[in-house]
């Protein structure tokens, strides 16, 4: 190495955080979920201005939050098991 080369610090341990997330990407479907309900809702209409923005978008986030829907799969482990047989182990029934 060369003297014009700089050397990085790798991140101090104290400040990294870990994140528990499902595995799979699931997380990512719950998000993109949530993302196009927020823009059916608020997005749609013009809005004038960056206030009524906020306005419109915590108003959505509060009733979901309140309705506390979950998730409905159409996707079954049986389904996900024979179109994706190669990722999936067998699994005796």
């Amino acid at each position: 190495m060369t003297p014009s080369h700089r050397t990085r610090r790798a991140p101090s341990p104290s400040k990294l955080e870990f994140h528990d997330t499902p595995r799979h990407g699931i997380w990512l479907n719950i998000a993109e979920i949530a993302l196009a309900v927020l823009s059916n809702r608020c997005l749609s209409p013009r809005i004038a201005d960056d206030a009524t923005l906020k306005r419109e978008i915590d108003a959505n986030v509060s009733e979901r939050n309140a309705k506390a829907e979950p998730v409905k799969w159409r996707f079954t482990n049986q389904e996900a098991r024979r179109k994706l047989a190669r990722l999936y182990p067998p699994v005796s029934t």
